[in-house]
C-alpha cells in the first residue's frame, strides 16, 4: 500500500557522508583483485605532517571494478532537508511531495555533494519539478549533483508525484 502518512520519511540524517571513490584500474597503480579488510586514509597537512582523516572495512574487490568507501561525516559540509508540500488528491488517485535540500560549504576548497533522495512512498512516481539536474540511478532513487565553492550555500528542490494510487484509499 502506498504511504499516506506525511511525516513519513521526513525525519533523516542530513549529515554529509565523506566517500573516497577509487577505480581499481592499473592507471590508478591497482588492477589487481583486491583483498577485503580495512582502508585507512590519510592527508598531508600545511606541516608537511601526514593527518588520518578516517578507515573503513571493505569487503574483496575484484580488478576494474569501482570502491565507494565510507570513512565519516563531514564537520565542515552540512545539509538541511525540508518537506515543503504534501497532498494526497483522491480524486486523481495521486499523492505530491515537496523537498527542499540546503546544502553550505564552511571548507577553504570546492567540493561535489551527491545528493540521494529515495522516493518510497509507492511504486509509480515521476518528478514534476525540479531546481536541478538530476539522475534516476534506479526505481526508487534520484541523485543530484551539487558543486559548492568555498563558503557557497545552495539549495536543491523537487516535487514528486506518485500516480496510479488504489482507488480504495
Amino acid at each position: 500500500n502506498p504511504i499516506l502518512d506525511q511525516n513519513w520519511g521526513v525525519e533523516g540524517e542530513t549529515r554529509v557522508a565523506v566517500l573516497r571513490v577509487i577505480k581499481n584500474s592499473e592507471a590508478n597503480h591497482l588492477g589487481m583483485p583486491l583483498p577485503g579488510g580495512r582502508w585507512r586514509f590519510y592527508r598531508q597537512n600545511d606541516d608537511g605532517q601526514l593527518e588520518f582523516v578516517g578507515e573503513h572495512e571493505e569487503a574483496h574487490t575484484p580488478k576494474d571494478e569501482t570502491l565507494r568507501i565510507f570513512t565519516g561525516t563531514a564537520f565542515d559540509l552540512t545539509a538541511e532537508r525540508k518537506q515543503s508540500e504534501f497532498t494526497v488528491d483522491r480524486a486523481h488517485h495521486t499523492m505530491d511531495e515537496t523537498f527542499e535540500i540546503k546544502l553550505r560549504n564552511h571548507r577553504i576548497d570546492p567540493v561535489e555533494i551527491q545528493v540521494v533522495e529515495h522516493l518510497n512512498r509507492w511504486q509509480s512516481w515521476e518528478i514534476v519539478e525540479h531546481s536541478a539536474d538530476f539522475t534516476k540511478r534506479d526505481a526508487h532513487i534520484i541523485e543530484f549533483v551539487v558543486r559548492l565553492k568555498p563558503a557557497e550555500e545552495k539549495s536543491v528542490s523537487y516535487r514528486v508525484r506518485y500516480t496510479q494510487l488504489p482507488a480504495n484509499l
